[in-house]
């Protein structure tokens, strides 16, 4: 990768992280249509690179939120995040293999944005009587459903904010409160996947590990990433509040229409 494809990647990851359109989506689209990955080791480098620079997005969160993370002997908080976490773990050690395969497919990503979008525009009206509006009254049952729900992001373009969010609404959540709510199980969810995905590349590949390029791109990708993050989390939560989801499912149902076409007539592989 280059040091311009390492930065436009960071780019897309930091400002659709935390967004409902699917960050790793518009990665592999993204890196898709700069043609990144022509050998089997650029290619295993993109999938972690893709995985790995999550980290610096959600530390983002921890410095936007650093009272709700610090002091950590806010033993409940911890709790509800461990609790929410645990499904992801599960069902991501069992099926990982086959979610790398689907990483590698813009076709899923096209579906998954489309049928996303149609749903991001009626969410607003489905769930329209919420009671929890503090995260001290998400007890630890609404905390392991909203965890289920985060795992259909497990499916390349479904956006694990978008699934969290909306499983946090289900639970009764306020829009904010579930984006917020969101947002701190990104970080242990995030930073367990980043960590898989490093350990794994390490035993089956240590070379990409090894390549000072591969580290420095690595480093890059993360700085690039936090910062864009930083920005995109205040913008979410303000817009959020004042216009709900519909703007994000029609950007979907746009996007999602325009990759399937060109995917389609081959131009997106």
């Amino acid at each position: 990768m280059t040091l311009f494809e390492t930065i436009v990647i960071a780019i897309v990851e930091g400002l659709t992280e935390f967004l409902p359109i699917s960050s790793t989506g518009h990665m592999i689209i993204v890196s898709s249509a700069m043609h990144i990955g022509g050998t089997q080791n650029e290619k295993e480098f993109l999938k972690l690179f893709e995985i790995a620079i999550q980290l610096g997005a959600i530390l983002s969160v921890v410095v936007l939120y650093w009272k709700k993370f610090f002091p950590l002997n806010r033993f409940n908080f911890y709790l509800k995040l461990l609790i929410a976490v645990i499904p992801a773990l599960v069902l991501g050690a069992i099926f990982s293999k086959k979610i790398d395969a689907l990483l590698e497919s813009p076709l899923t990503v096209s579906i998954t944005m489309l049928v996303g979008g149609v749903i991001l525009l009626f969410i607003d009206k489905l769930f329209t009587r919420p009671i929890v509006e503090k995260e001290e009254n998400i007890n630890l049952s609404k905390a392991f459903i909203i965890g289920i729900w985060q795992c259909l992001a497990m499916i390349p373009g479904t956006s694990r904010s978008a699934a969290s969010i909306i499983g946090g609404m289900q639970q009764k959540l306020t829009r904010s409160l579930a984006a917020e709510f969101s947002f701190f199980l990104a970080v242990p969810t995030m930073a367990a996947a980043t960590g898989y995905k490093l350990l794994k590349a390490y035993k089956e590949n240590p070379e990409l590990l090894k390549n000072k390029d591969n580290l420095l791109m690595l480093g890059i990708g993360n700085l690039v990433a936090f910062a864009v993050a930083l920005v995109a989390i205040k913008f979410f939560i303000g817009f959020l509040q004042k216009h709900g989801f519909r703007l994000f499912g029609w950007y979907r149902v746009i996007v999602g229409t325009a990759l399937l076409i060109l995917v389609l007539s081959g131009y997106l592989k």
